[in-house]
């Protein structure tokens, strides 16, 4: 064998080792999906924080040959690096850390000054039910239709934490869903806002909130904890991070802790959650029917919940005799603070010397604590 053969088998060998080898379509089109997802986090700002992390492990999940989510062939044969980051996703660890951070950043005192937020919260929470029943009807099972409904509550971690426990096989499309609906709340909520309020209705102007104090504000987790647990057990994990995260903020001789939280614990939990979301994505699990099924059902949900909370709050406007600006129902899908934000910036193109933005933020917190809380539901029916 001369050197030409030797060396034209060692790059034949080379090539069929590579990952060019194995490409598929399938692989292809997800790259192609995964660097979109790219392009609208960093160019776009799309939920940059969250789509990129979750965009580059759909991105690494996809290339063929790399092994990254091979689970473990013996004790000396060790498993892929995505393998292993993503057992705190599988394992249900990583969305309740999210839910401390999420706390620890949560002011709850818009919630406490004014209580009936929670109905506008809670109004919102009917795009979950409504997309359930939509799934079921589809032809999916319970446990899918109820990972597939917790989309409506646009709360990223919640869907994850659900979807893990009854559908992971669906986590991909569910994951990529609920946080691409949620960077997109600006674009959806409006139209549908302005739609089913009056331009009178729009421009009402709130009375400001009474001042909430500090022994409320520390109470107020200690005692959701307690009430949600004892009532709703399989929702305890998701609320009582939240409320701990909360209580770190508000205790005041633990701010330390509450910024460790909000910042480094936030911040790590956050990549390590969206680069195994992401790493859920193969292509095999994502380009089916199912997933455009899911995306369908999901901004349905979305839609549903926004408009559930806006009539609560048009209802809530005549009862109360004009003084509730229905505006701030949208805030209720708990998309935070954006929902809240949405609220506002529309409130203020009909009057630009209406602020409702701390109004809004009232049934916008709610909006989490009634996810986690269906959530809870739809786990203790179907887990």
């Amino acid at each position: 064998m001369n050197f030409l053969d030797t060396f034209t088998k060692s790059i034949y060998g080379f090539i069929q080792q590579s990952g060019f080898a194995s490409m598929t379509w399938l692989y292809l089109i997800m790259i192609v999906v995964a660097c979109i997802l790219l392009y609208l986090a960093i160019v776009k700002d799309f939920e940059p924080l969250l789509l990129v992390p979750i965009a580059f492990g759909m991105l690494l999940v996809n290339l063929p040959g790399a092994g990254l989510m091979d689970g473990p062939l013996s004790a000396n044969e060790p498993g892929g690096l995505l393998y292993y980051l993503s057992l705190g996703k599988d394992l249900g660890i990583y969305p309740p850390l999210i839910f401390v951070g999420i706390g620890a950043m949560t002011d709850f005192g818009p919630l406490i000054s004014n209580p009936k937020s929670l109905l506008l919260g809670g109004a919102a929470q009917f795009g979950i039910f409504f997309a359930f029943f939509g799934a079921i009807l589809m032809g999916f099972t319970g446990a899918e239709s109820a990972s597939i409904g917790i989309i409506g509550g646009a709360d990223g971690p919640t869907a994850i934490f659900l979807t893990v426990m009854l559908a992971p096989h669906l986590l991909g499309p569910i994951a990529v869903a609920a946080y691409s609906y949620m960077a997109l709340v600006p674009i959806i909520q409006p139209p549908i806002m302005k739609l089913l309020t009056t331009k009178e209705q729009r421009m009402v102007k709130m009375e400001q909130l009474r001042p909430v104090s500090h022994t409320e504000k520390v109470v107020f987790p200690i005692v959701v904890t307690i009430l949600v647990s004892l009532l709703l057990p399989s929702a305890a994990a998701l609320v009582g991070m939240l409320m701990f995260g909360n209580l770190l903020k508000e205790a005041g001789s633990t701010s330390r802790l509450a910024e460790v939280a909000s910042g480094g614990l936030m911040s790590v939990i956050t990549i390590l959650l969206g680069v195994s979301v992401g790493a859920a994505t193969s292509a095999e699990s994502f380009l089916n029917v199912q997933t455009i099924q899911i995306v369908i059902l999901g901004l349905a949900a979305f839609a549903v919940g926004t408009a559930s909370g806006v009539i609560m709050g048009v209802i809530m406007y005549h009862l109360s005799g004009g003084k509730i600006n229905p505006l701030i129902g949208s805030a209720g899908v708990s998309a935070v603070p954006m929902a809240a934000r949405v609220s506002q910036k529309v409130g203020q193109e009909e009057s630009p010397t209406n602020f409702l933005l701390m109004h809004a933020m009232g049934p916008n917190v709610a909006g989490v604590i009634g996810s986690a809380i269906a959530a809870g539901v739809l786990l203790s029916i179907y887990g």
